[in-house]
């Protein structure tokens, strides 16, 4: 647990963001985005507790969908236990730093639960108490696929305008990356983002989405920089 704040939220940094380093724009001492989120939150206010066994906790999505149901369920299962336990029955709200796996608990518990995605979380929770102080000119946001399942566009686009002067909103069904799948399949990348480079104007240098996976897609596809939109946050309000 950190800090002393009245103010309290249980965080479940997702596996990815656990185990990923930084992209390849980020300087040696920039931040890993978990460190960047306890830095954050801790800046808002807010005492952090951390789920026990953390590092054993996945929201069971990269099972799922390679079709290992028993394992999906377990691992959804200990998941939702640890983070009732947390969050002391619900008493706290629960930040998940990546969008899909929010989507998969969401889909996947049955407790009550105030689990929250990202978007919201930052846009309702965070920036109440933090003051744009650095506002970008021009940024590209890419909505993920669950952040369009579960209606939080214009959230999303309202967050990114409080950070920014210009919002470029990618519009793609995909990215394509698909989890895992474009390491093994690249031109599912490819053919997802065809037509991401003539969106981005050539004075947008950044791009801020809410999946880590899909962020080293785009940053390949589009030869700027991509990453967490806590990211975003952090630097216009330092």
């Amino acid at each position: 647990m950190n800090n002393n704040s009245d103010l309290k939220v249980v965080y479940f940094p997702s596996c990815i963001n656990r185990s990923m380093g930084k992209n390849n724009f980020q300087k040696a001492d920039d931040l890993q985005l978990t460190e960047l989120t306890n830095q954050l939150l801790v800046r808002a206010g807010f005492t952090i507790i951390y789920p026990e066994s953390m590092d054993s906790l996945c929201c069971g999505m990269p099972f799922s969908s390679k079709g290992f149901a028993d394992t999906n369920q377990s691992q959804s299962h200990a998941l939702e236990t640890a983070l009732l336990k947390a969050s002391e029955n619900g008493t706290y709200p629960v930040l998940y730093d990546m969008s899909p796996c929010f989507y998969h608990s969401k889909e996947e518990f049955s407790k009550a639960l105030k689990i929250v995605d990202p978007i919201e979380f930052m846009l309702d929770y965070v920036m109440p108490h933090l003051v744009v102080k650095n506002k970008k000119e021009t940024i590209s946001v890419f909505p993920v696929c669950s952040v369009k399942k579960i209606g939080k566009m214009d959230q999303l686009l309202a967050l990114s305008q409080l950070c920014a002067d210009s919002v470029i909103m990618i519009d793609s069904n995909c990215c394509g990356f698909a989890g895992d799948r474009g390491f093994l399949v690249p031109e599912l990348n490819e053919f997802g983002l065809r037509d991401l480079k003539e969106q981005i104007p050539a004075n947008c240098k950044e791009g801020y989405s809410t999946s880590r996976t899909c962020e080293i897609g785009l940053e390949s596809m589009s030869g700027i920089d991509f990453k967490s939109i806590f990211y975003l946050i952090e630097e216009v309000t330092r």
